[in-house]
């Protein structure tokens, strides 16, 4: 039987991204992280791809912008 993969929820990445779940959501609803919304009930879920995606474009970003800081 296949692996099953580990889909990450709203509470998970608040726990393991050390910010406030209003930040999450809000990167899911401007689409700088994708995710799939289950329902109103259900929230939604991550998948460890769209999560290291999401860490590279950041990290990259961050890295720029902080060359750019030292360059002024």
């Amino acid at each position: 039987m296949a692996e099953q993969k580990r889909w990450y929820t709203v509470r998970d990445l608040v726990e393991t991204l050390q910010v406030h779940e209003q930040t999450v959501r809000r990167w899911i609803k401007t689409g700088e992280l994708e995710a799939y919304a289950l329902g109103d009930r259900a929230g939604y879920r991550v998948s460890p791809e769209a999560l290291a995606a999401f860490l590279e474009r950041r990290r990259v970003r961050d890295a720029e912008r902080d060359a750019k800081k030292l360059a002024a």
